[in-house]
C-alpha cells in the first residue's frame, strides 16, 4: 500500500495546527499575557447546561485558587436553572450567577463570554456540533477554554478548530480538551510502559465501546423539531458526529496514543439492524484503520440490548498485551495474549486521582502560573481519526487522512446563523422517519 501522500497529508497536518509553534517563544515574551496570579479570583462562564457541563463546573471549582461560577449559558431555561442549583448546592459561596448574567438562546454562548473579562475561563460543554464556532470566539474575545469532547462533527469543524487553536497559542491562552483519560494516572504508566517496549512492538489495536441502547426522549407536542432534536443530541449525526465520533473518541484517542501514531486510513461497515426508534444512529460499526508501519486497529461500536458488553482498548504487542482505555479502571499488562492471572506483569498500584478533576487542576495551574497550555492540536487529532471512520463506515469506502481532513463535506451548513426557529439540516419525512446514512450510497468527503 503506498501511503506516501497520506504521509504528507499528516505532517501537513501538523503544520497546520501547529502555525503558532514558531511563535511560541515570542508569546511566551509578550507583555500583556492574560493570566491570573495565584491569588487572583477566575471568573468562569460555563456553556452547555447538562450532566457533563454541570460537573465540569464543579471541578473547575474545585482547583485550587479563588475561582467564581458567573455566568451560564445554553438553549433550555430548565436545563440552565438545574444545573444552577446542582452547582449551587455544592459550591453556594462560589457562585455568583444573578438572573442578567443567565443566557438563553443559540447566541446565549456569545453573551456569557462577553461578560468575562481577558484570561477568564468558559467551559464548552454544548453538542459537539457547536464546539468549533465556540472556541472560536472565545479565543478571539482572550479567554481560557475548558471543551468537551467531542470536538468538531466534520473536517471543516476540525480546521475552523486548528485555526482556533493557532489564535489562542499566539495570545498565550490555554486551552484544555476532555479526553481525560490523558491525565489518568494508571492510563498514563501503562502507556509510558508500552512505549518503554513491555509488549515489545505493537502489531494489532483493537478500542471496543459495546453497550446497551443510547435513549431517545419522548417528544412534547410544544417542542420545535430544532429543540427536540438538540435535547436528542446524542441520536442525530449532525450534532454529535455519530456514535463511533462521540463515544469511541475515547478508546480511538488511547489506542492511537499507545501506538504513537496517528492512521493513514480506514475503510469500514455499519448499519441500523435492530434499533427502531425514529432517528440517525447506527446501531453497530466496525472500522479498520491502518497506521504508517502497515499494522492495523479495529474499532468496533455497538449498542444493542442483549448483546456482549466491552469497553475499553487491548493492545498487542509482539510480546503482551495491554488492557487499557476509557473502561477499564485498571489498566493492566500481560506477557504473551492470554490475559490469565499467572501471566499477569503489571497493574497500577496507588489509589488514582479522579481524571476529571486532574485535568481541571492542570488547566487552572497553567493559567494561574502562566505555562504553555494548549491541548488542540491532539484533540482535533483523535476527533479527525474518529471521523474518518465514521465517512468509512456509512459510505462503506476507504478513506484515506489526506482526503479526510480535505472535505468541504458540511453536516450543518449555516450553522452560525441558526436559531431555535431554524428548520434544521435534517427533518422527518411523512412518517416520522429521518435520513440514515446508506453505505454505497451516502457521500463520504
Amino acid at each position: 500500500m503506498n501511503t506516501g501522500n497520506n504521509a504528507t497529508s499528516r505532517r501537513e497536518f501538523i503544520k497546520v495546527s501547529s502555525k503558532a509553534a514558531a511563535g511560541i517563544a515570542l508569546a511566551n515574551t509578550v507583555a500583556a499575557r492574560c493570566h491570573a496570579a495565584e491569588k487572583n479570583t477566575i471568573k468562569i462562564a460555563l456553556v452547555g447546561c447538562g450532566g457533563r457541563g454541570t460537573g465540569a463546573a464543579g471541578q473547575a471549582l474545585s482547583t485550587k485558587g479563588p475561582t467564581k461560577l458567573w455566568a451560564m449559558a445554553d438553549v433550555f431555561d430548565h436545563r440552565l436553572n438545574t444545573s444552577l442549583k446542582t452547582i449551587s448546592a455544592q459550591h453556594e459561596t462560589q457562585v455568583d450567577v444573578p438572573p442578567e448574567r443567565r443566557f438563553i438562546g443559540m447566541d446565549a454562548y456569545k453573551r456569557a463570554i462577553d461578560s468575562l473579562d481577558k484570561g477568564d475561563v468558559v467551559l464548552l460543554t454544548t453538542p459537539p456540533a457547536f464546539r468549533p464556532l465556540h472556541l472560536e470566539y472565545a479565543a478571539q474575545k482572550g479567554v481560557n477554554v475548558f471543551m468537551e469532547k467531542s470536538f468538531a462533527v466534520d473536517a471543516p469543524g476540525i480546521r475552523r478548530v486548528l485555526r482556533a487553536g493557532g489564535v489562542a497559542e499566539e495570545k498565550g491562552l490555554k486551552i484544555a480538551g476532555g479526553l481525560m483519560e490523558r491525565h489518568y494516572a494508571p492510563l498514563e504508566e501503562a502507556v509510558a510502559h508500552i512505549h518503554d517496549g513491555m509488549i515489545g512492538k505493537l502489531i494489532m489495536s483493537y478500542a471496543y465501546r459495546m453497550h446497551g441502547p443510547v435513549g431517545l426522549g419522548t417528544r412534547s407536542p410544544d417542542v420545535s423539531e430544532m429543540a427536540y432534536q438538540i435535547m436528542n443530541y446524542s441520536c442525530f449525526t449532525w450534532l454529535n458526529g455519530s456514535f463511533i465520533v462521540d463515544w469511541l473518541i475515547h478508546n480511538i484517542d488511547v489506542a492511537c496514543w499507545a501506538k504513537g501514531a496517528l492512521p493513514v486510513s480506514v475503510q469500514g461497515m455499519g448499519g441500523r439492524q435492530a434499533r427502531k426508534v425514529a432517528d440517525q444512529l447506527f446501531d453497530h460499526y466496525g472500522a479498520e484503520y491502518t497506521f504508517p508501519d502497515g499494522t492495523r486497529m479495529l474499532v468496533q461500536g455497538r449498542h444493542i440490548a442483549g448483546c456482549w458488553e466491552y469497553w475499553g482498548d487491548v493492545i498487542h504487542g509482539a510480546e503482551g498485551t495491554a488492557l487499557i482505555g476509557e473502561g477499564i479502571p485498571q489498566p493492566r499488562i500481560y506477557k504473551g495474549h492470554e490475559q490469565t492471572q499467572e501471566n499477569l506483569v503489571w497493574q497500577f498500584k496507588d489509589k488514582p486521582p479522579n481524571p476529571y478533576q486532574v485535568e481541571h487542576d492542570l488547566f487552572f495551574d497553567a493559567i494561574r502560573n502562566d505555562r504553555r497550555y494548549n491541548e488542540t492540536r491532539r484533540c482535533a487529532e483523535s476527533c479527525l481519526a474518529a471521523i474518518m471512520g465514521r465517512m468509512a463506515c456509512e459510505s462503506g469506502k476507504r478513506i484515506t487522512w489526506e482526503e479526510a481532513m480535505n472535505s468541504d463535506l458540511e453536516l450543518a451548513p449555516g450553522l452560525d446563523d441558526f436559531t431555535m426557529d431554524s428548520k434544521p439540516p435534517v427533518v422527518p419525512d411523512a412518517e416520522g422517519r429521518y435520513p440514515v446514512a446508506m453505505p454505497g450510497e451516502t457521500k463520504a468527503l
